[in-house]
């Protein structure tokens, strides 16, 4: 494991949602421009990193869901190779030259957050090679920039000056699934 000197986080604010999917659309296009047209196998959804659910009483409430980051994350230990692995900004990452395509991180995730690339066979997640660039250079994953209700945010916790902490702070958040022992770093604002 990589020196951690950030905790690199998603915070999405349902209480902003306003359900339009450009999030989705930006993922897509930034990282599997390859999968344009085509969808997900099983999934029958965008190839995208980012998954809708609804509300059980089908209120137009949606959570989206994708890779949570997690300090404990169960892809990470379940991987037999080593190809699951922690990076020095605390971001679950996926070494393809040492990845077999097993998929054992994509059962093991109870987050349903990752699916195999039906042309490598090898599983993806959030984050994807296109929003690590963009990271890289200083801006936000594409999700974040597409959103034009301000729904997200991505920023270091570990920061407390940061938007992101900010945010967290003064908000009313909930994590997702706390009980599984994995330590999200995937918040969701529920109220102010």
């Amino acid at each position: 494991m990589a020196t951690k000197t950030k905790q690199l986080a998603h915070l999405f604010d349902a209480t902003q949602c306003i359900s339009c999917g450009a999030c989705i659309v930006a993922c897509s296009q930034t990282n599997f421009p390859e999968m344009a047209r085509r969808s997900i196998p099983g999934r029958n959804l965008l190839a995208s990193n980012i998954k809708i659910y609804r509300s059980e009483e089908n209120r137009p409430v949606n959570i989206l869901v994708q890779c949570q980051q997690c300090e404990n994350a169960p892809c990470v230990s379940t991987c037999p190779f080593g190809a699951n692995y922690y990076d020095e900004n605390g971001l679950v990452r996926n070494d393809p030259s040492k990845c077999v395509g097993c998929n054992y991180c994509i059962a093991s995730c109870p987050y349903d957050c990752r699916w195999s690339h039906p042309d490598t066979g090898l599983p993806v997640k959030c984050i994807s090679e296109g929003c690590l660039k963009l990271i890289k250079d200083g801006q936000q994953p594409a999700c974040v920039q597409a959103c034009p209700a301000e729904a997200r945010l991505f920023g270091d916790t570990m920061d407390p000056n940061s938007a992101i902490s900010q945010k967290i702070a003064s908000s009313r958040t909930e994590m997702l699934m706390p009980n599984k022992g994995t330590k999200p770093n995937f918040y969701v604002v529920v109220s102010k």
